[in-house]
């Protein structure tokens, strides 16, 4: 084989993979690839240096990783605001209408998976990330080299992030949980959570072995100048994409409620799970006019498929311990499938929802669940009841420490910082970045940890060693002395710090600055009085604190010896300024992160508050500001930009 015999290989097998697994049209035998895959292979292993980045044998993963790393996306990639009826279609149309005319709307499904950003630069993929937290996810461009579906070159020079949903084919989640029962493995509970668990393998040739399926629903960062939503997509399919199995452009109401119909009644016949149907203003220019609100863009809804309700009946209600301490009850309930979910369990919320609901323990209920939705009971059935039922009776004690609980109503909580059910998830709170921000002890860093028996509690972190972290599976030295070195500089932490790690009730990173500005590290000596004095401080916060402190005290007084918070410092009164006294809320995107602007708004002697009320006295918007300045308008508050802020304080 020859260089140029070579390059035309690779071509015709990508030509090849496209027929076969973009548009499900086979132009060549499986013997006809795999003899001409294996040529291009033997070419490969005899002139290293010439392996084009798009050849076949670049899927096929390489050595197993041993983390993904955190990687930011160029542009946030939005949710959706959800919408579950024609009248909730309307009202949104409406919303649309009076904020741009005349546009028509692109409409496609809402695939059940987990989504993804790609990133191609001068026609290369050169990353990969997963949705995380909207602007922060986790890399895993090695194993989406291996999704057959995603092109490893495009034929575009520039950058630009494309966006879709890794899906994983029903038939293919049924030959993998065959695969895994044979095994002896743990069964997917479902095609979404198979997609996302196969995406996050640290090996990647088990990612490659799961034919997951990419789709594309949008663009990220770009410099296309093709005014319609439909159009880019119709470039992006041209690049060599996969076409979703229906999808349309819209007049209005009438149109979109027909095609939703379509998808919902056919919804059984696709060959991938469907949630809803996504419905998109198809005109970028007025998509950027209406820009967006904290969470959601205003130009896109997901229109979803209705609930499916089941009837079965409770066998008992346990209770579960949360963080934070609450008490939950969850319903145990005869085993219905839903959609293919076998479902067991339904959360009942609180106590207050089992009086309101009237559920006894023995009822006939129907239960609900709406895409990952956790199930929940919305009717008994009274009429089914025999004598048998029995009362579901409210608990006084912890159901795993069995410590005395706090009774506060709507909320029942065990104030046990040992509650070995607390345990976990207060570590993993109170290393969290808005408490002690212990970099690189994430969750299941923190489960590795309790599950080996060397921390019970929050203040073994600050015995952990080299030599135990070293006997752990999957515990390097760097990682264990990075981890060991976060740890130690967590030390002398901000008092608010420390006192939000604690995770007290009603008591949040706003609460904890005033304590410590009120009281510094003697806040568990503040008397009921004293604490009522703190302004925004009500009877729950007092009350939660108080207790808290009761229950906690020794361990507070151990932790604080070996965290040795900072005492706060005394500050300074602020000089006269715009600001001094009043109460602000920032919103949008700034010049400079928004917590700096908070910090210095407080050295002004400014209330920086989280939403707007009557007593706000500005509120300062950077840009794609959303409803907290719509508020301000709608409530007649002052509304700054960021420039005329530092005009003021000029």
């Amino acid at each position: 084989m020859t260089a140029e015999t070579y390059r035309e290989s690779v071509a015709l097998l990508n030509r090849y993979a496209y027929h076969y697994y973009v548009l499900d049209n086979p132009i060549a035998s499986d013997e006809e690839y795999d003899r001409l895959y294996h040529d291009v292979l033997a070419y490969e292993e005899a002139h290293a240096e010439a392996v084009l980045p798009d050849s076949p044998t670049q899927r096929v993963g390489g050595v197993p990783l041993e983390g993904f790393e955190k990687a930011a996306h160029r542009s946030r990639m939005w949710s959706l605001e959800d919408i579950f009826d024609a009248e909730g279609l309307q009202k949104w149309l409406e919303r649309v209408a009076k904020l741009v005319d005349n546009v028509t709307f692109y409409c496609e499904p809402k695939f059940d998976g987990a989504s993804l950003n790609l990133i191609y630069e001068g026609g290369r993929l050169v990353q990969a990330i997963t949705r995380g937290d909207g602007t922060i996810g986790e890399e895993v461009t090695q194993n989406v080299k291996t999704i057959r579906s995603v092109p490893l070159a495009i034929d575009y020079d520039g950058r630009i992030e494309i966006r879709g949903e890794v899906v994983i084919f029903k038939e293919e989640f049924d030959a993998i949980n065959r695969e895994r029962e044979a095994q002896g493995e743990a069964l997917f509970a479902n095609p979404r959570n198979a997609a996302a668990g196969s995406l996050r393998q640290l090996d990647p040739k088990i990612t490659a072995a799961r034919n997951l399926v990419f789709l594309p629903y949008g663009i990220g960062e770009n410099t296309l100048d093709i005014p319609l939503l439909s159009k880019r997509m119709e470039w992006i399919y041209a690049l060599g994409f996969r076409k979703p199995p229906l999808h349309r452009v819209c007049e209005g109401y009438d149109d979109i409620e027909a095609i939703y119909e379509e998808m919902k009644v056919t919804r059984d016949d696709f060959a991938m799970m469907l949630d809803g149907m996504v419905i998109k203003v198809d005109q970028v220019e007025a998509q950027e006019d209406m820009g967006y609100t904290v969470k959601n863009p205003r130009w896109s809804v997901a229109y979803k498929f209705p609930a499916i309700e089941k009837m079965t009946r409770v066998r008992d209600v346990i209770l579960q311990v949360g963080r934070t301490g609450v008490v939950t009850p969850v319903a145990i309930v005869e085993p219905v499938d839903i959609e293919g979910v076998v479902v067991e369990r339904a959360t009942l919320h609180n106590f207050d929802e089992i009086g309101r609901k009237d559920i006894h323990i023995g009822d006939h209920v129907i239960i609900l669940r709406s895409g990952d939705v956790i199930p929940k009971i919305i009717k008994v059935i009274p009429e089914r009841r025999d004598g048998s039922e029995r009362a579901v009776e409210r608990p006084t004690r912890c159901p795993v420490c069995g410590s005395e609980l706090l009774d506060e109503g709507a909320l029942i909580k065990c104030q046990n910082l040992s509650c070995e059910a607390r345990v976990v998830n207060a570590i993993i709170y109170f290393a969290s970045k808005q408490c002690l921000n212990i970099d690189g002890l994430g969750d299941k860093i923190v489960e590795a940890l309790y599950r080996a028996g060397l921390v019970k509690g929050v203040i073994d972190l600050y015995a952990l060693s080299l030599e135990a972290l070293l006997e752990l599976e999957g515990f390097k030295e760097k990682k264990s002395r990075n981890l060991l070195d976060a740890i130690e500089k967590s030390r002398g932490t901000a008092c608010w710090r420390f006192v939000n790690g604690l995770g007290i009730e009603h008591i949040g990173e706003v609460a904890s600055k005033q304590l410590c500005d009120t009281f510094g590290l003697d806040f568990p000596d503040a008397t009921e009085e004293a604490l009522l004095a703190i302004d925004g401080f009500g009877g729950e916060m007092a009350a939660s604190v108080l207790e808290f402190v009761r229950v906690n005290r020794e361990q507070i007084e151990a932790l604080r010896g070996v965290v040795q918070p900072a005492a706060p410092e005394q500050k300074a009164e602020a000089a006269e300024n715009p600001f001094k006294g009043k109460t602000v809320v920032l919103t949008g995107t700034m010049s400079r992160p928004r917590p700096e602007i908070k910090t210095d708004l407080e050295a002004l002697g400014a209330k920086v508050a989280g939403s707007v009320s009557k007593k706000t006295d500005y509120v300062i918007y950077g840009e794609d500001a959303g409803s907290k300045y719509d508020k301000a308008v709608s409530l007649g508050v002052a509304t700054l930009t960021e420039d005329a802020m530092k005009q003021m304080l000029q």
